[in-house]
């Protein structure tokens, strides 16, 4: 007698958990997401948001896949974050904020990105994802922070080139490291990694005896950073 009440308990329980679940609409979850998201525990909006992206037949579902990648963006997990965006420019591409969907695919692609010594694959993914943002919304209010970042991404890449020349240039292949230090010097920029790459050509060139090329770096880097380190370094031989 006793298990048999035990039973109907547990069936009345399960029953009213199966109510309550169902009871769970799609407009009631996006409330509760709502709520959770303007109090910034993204997340749990994130898995709230994440099950009504996935009720095609919810009016809200475009709204919601745009929220999870908000959540995952705004809690650095940019991996997620940037899947989400690109989910939402395949699938929601007429979305009114579409355009912010693309600007951020850049940005995460950017905060994926490793230091400047390390594989450049997001950083050159960065630059594609931004050019493709800047082509399709010349006019947004994002465009010139996206010119920034294209900026600041080419930059690494070009510290990525100044530390392979140095690693080469250590391991003694000098005209390896060359090859990536004038690629620098051809850009006509005015930094540290420009000066350091004149600096290294200028010793490489003098270790091969080439006085007349050795000359033509010294020069601009006498001339570009007449009061640096380098040029200290690098007055006994001229």
């Amino acid at each position: 007698m006793l298990k048999k009440i035990a039973w109907l308990l547990l069936i009345v329980v399960l029953a009213g958990c199966a109510r309550n679940k169902v009871e769970l609409s799609s407009e009631n979850k996006m409330a509760k997401a709502n709520e959770l998201f303007a109090k910034k525990k993204y997340a749990r909006a994130a898995e709230l948001y994440d099950e009504i992206s996935f009720e095609k037949k919810s009016s809200g579902s475009a709204i919601a896949l745009m929220r999870v990648a908000e959540c995952y963006f705004k809690i650095n997990k940019f991996t997620d974050a940037r899947l989400k965006y690109t989910q939402m420019t395949t699938s929601y591409p007429d979305y009114p904020e579409i355009e912010l969907a693309f600007f951020r695919i850049g940005v995460c692609y950017y905060e994926e990105s490793l230091p400047a010594q390390y594989d450049q694959t997001e950083t050159a993914q960065c630059i594609e994802a931004f050019r493709t943002f800047a082509d399709k919304f010349p006019n947004s209010q994002y465009y010139l922070e996206a010119v920034e970042y294209i900026r600041k991404a080419q930059h690494k890449l070009i510290e990525k080139k100044y530390y392979n020349g140095y690693i080469y240039y250590k391991m003694k292949d000098y005209s390896s490291a060359l090859m990536y230090f004038d690629e620098i010097i051809a850009l006509g920029n005015q930094d540290n990694i420009d000066r350091k790459a004149l600096y290294y050509a200028v010793k490489i060139s003098i270790y091969h005896k080439k006085m007349l090329e050795a000359n033509a770096y010294w020069e601009k880097l006498r001339v570009k950073y007449p009061n640096s380190k380098e040029i200290q370094k690098l007055n006994r031989y001229f």
